[in-house]
């Protein structure tokens, strides 16, 4: 039998209070057995046992990176979780602690607070992390900022390390977000398939490990445009990257927006991101592992093309 809801179904975060909303939030969030001080004191107290601490830090802005209107408060938790675990993926390590801060309207209903909460929590639950602090204000629309903490087994995969004669490989889908951020933008609900894949990615969050494992030399993740991304192992490591279109395979739904949209469905994924596919160089087509799939190959010189050529089309998100 479920807890009773901890406040009235319309009740606003003015309601709630600063310290009534934590306590809700803190009741949703479970602890790992590496936490020795969670929620609650001034900062969380942590056991890390062996190996590298990796930390990152995200910002959600509305109106800049969701809509109230496009999705839903779980979708906008799962969506602010996976980005920020994504990232300690793309260094070839597992999340293990996330802290949140959300300000938000005084009139923001409570129940998109939990329900964000809830959301969040889900997805932390896939990797086994726990949310172990926090903070809450006010401000004139709702902005949430993530900082996770992991740690790495393997020394971290730098973007820095692909040398000329890698591969490119990718793991996880790639350019379902855009083409459901495309929809959304235009008014419609369908493909569903694609507007579920914007609403809620899936990061591939084995696959960073097994990268690292297998020795992979630089690795990213797809957070703002695989060309984009593909574009900082470039410039970090000093080489020209290629990536060949004919290695993707294009879903069904993708051929259909583009049909709608009179858009080539490449492009969504060239360009798209939020998918949080993982991207990464290894030594050789033999050292790839399975699941990933290679798609281009690093050179000497610098910048990235597509089929040899200066790509035309967007490849990626900018935020200024």
């Amino acid at each position: 039998m479920s807890a009773p809801a901890p406040f009235p179904s319309d009740a606003t975060l003015a309601d709630a209070g600063e310290f009534g909303l934590i306590s809700a939030l803190v009741d949703l969030f479970p602890q790992g057995e590496h936490v020795l001080v969670g929620p609650g004191d001034d900062a969380a107290v942590l056991r890390v046992r062996t190996g590298h601490v990796v930390v990152s830090t995200d910002l959600m802005v509305e109106g800049r990176h969701f809509r109230r209107e496009w999705a839903s408060a779980e979708d906008v938790g799962h969506r602010a979780a996976a980005q920020n675990l994504s990232d300690i993926n793309a260094m070839g390590g597992r999340a293990t602690s996330l802290t949140v801060g959300l300000a938000a309207p005084a009139d923001l209903p409570v129940q998109w607070a939990l329900d964000f909460a809830r959301g969040f929590a889900d997805e932390c639950a896939l990797v086994g992390a726990s949310v172990v602090g926090g903070d809450v204000t006010r401000a004139d629309q709702v902005v949430i900022a993530v900082t996770v903490l992991g740690a790495c087994t393997e020394s971290p995969v730098l973007r820095s390390g692909a040398r000329p004669g890698d591969v490119l490989a990718i793991c996880g889908r790639q350019g379902w977000a855009a083409g459901g951020l495309a929809v959304l933008g235009r008014g419609f609900r369908s493909p569903r398939v694609l507007v579920e894949a914007y609403r809620r990615p899936e990061p591939p969050y084995d696959a960073g490990k097994v990268a690292a494992e297998a020795g992979a030399t630089a690795l990213i993740d797809v957070s703002d445009g695989l060309l984009a991304e593909a574009g900082h192992i470039a410039d970090d490591s000093g080489v020209a990257i290629d990536v060949h279109a004919s290695a993707f395979d294009i879903p069904d739904p993708l051929h259909a927006v583009g049909a709608a949209l009179g858009a080539d469905p490449i492009q969504f994924i060239l360009g798209g991101g939020d998918d949080h596919a993982l991207l990464a160089t290894f030594r050789d087509v033999a050292a790839v592992p399975e699941g990933w799939a290679v798609i281009g190959a690093v050179a000497e010189g610098a910048g990235v093309t597509v089929d040899g050529a200066p790509y035309e089309g967007a490849t990626g998100w900018t935020h200024f």
